[in-house]
């Protein structure tokens, strides 16, 4: 095999498993990809190593290495599928490596995401739902104003991660407009409960896939990427509740 074909080979692995990580995929799912996109392009025996910022390939025994960063990391699990989708054409002959690779640099830049109101309107309806789940009352009336403070709260959450780069301020102003949004409602006489329409409020801002999948990466022997992941997650949690912690202690 020729120099330039296993260099195409490392490269299309790295951005598959790029993809992944940056779109949530757990550590184990990535590597598992990687490998065999390298064995069904005919590298016997390809080694992997993976973290939350950046990953690694290389042939056994032979000086061919390969890395890449992962800058962004969100959550869009309709990538990690379509790359899966399309590591299973190549295993299964369907696909070249050529094109394996221009279909990978679609699924990067062309995958179609929900329209930014449909979020908003999904965190609203979440936020009351889930208001009636923890609450374990029937409280109709406080669902109203924890959907709005949900949406509230996702809206600004969203677009101050659009405007920097800056982890967790996103989370923490969220969760802060939701506190004051829920304290107001509730001063309004529109619901009767303040601390379930927060609870309520407060959910789509809560790292749930983050948290899962620091505990599976531990499980599955990904120590390194399992506790970076849980820091974050408890970082991510951090904000949130300081956020709403400064409404209890300064406005209430």
């Amino acid at each position: 095999m020729k120099i330039a074909q296993k260099n195409k080979i490392l490269e299309t692995c790295l951005i598959a498993g790029r993809i992944m990580i940056e779109s949530g995929s757990e550590m184990y799912r990535v590597e598992d990809t990687m490998n065999r996109i390298a064995y069904n392009a005919g590298i016997q025996k390809s080694l992997v190593f993976t973290t939350p910022t950046g990953l690694f390939i290389g042939i056994e025994n032979q000086p061919y290495v390969q890395l890449g960063p992962v800058i962004v990391r969100t959550i869009n699990l309709e990538k990690v599928e379509n790359v899966n989708t399309v590591s299973r054409q190549f295993a299964n002959k369907e696909i070249t490596l050529d094109q394996l690779m221009m279909r990978l640099e679609s699924i990067d830049h062309h995958t179609p995401y929900f329209p930014f109101w449909m979020q908003i309107f999904s965190a609203a309806i979440v936020s009351a739902a889930l208001m009636i789940v923890f609450s374990g009352k029937y409280t109709w009336e406080n669902c109203i104003p924890a959907a709005l403070a949900g949406a509230l709260g996702y809206y600004i959450l969203s677009e101050v991660n659009k405007r920097t780069n800056v982890r967790f301020i996103g989370e923490f102003l969220g969760s802060f407009a939701i506190g004051v949004t829920a304290y107001l409602l509730y001063r309004w006489h529109i619901g009767n409960n303040l601390d379930d329409i927060i609870i309520g409020a407060v959910m789509p801002l809560v790292p749930g896939v983050a948290i899962t999948n620091s505990i599976r990466d531990l499980l599955a022997g990904h120590l390194l990427s399992g506790m970076v992941r849980g820091v974050e997650a408890i970082l991510s949690a951090f904000a949130i509740g300081t956020g709403v912690a400064l409404i209890f202690r300064f406005i209430i």
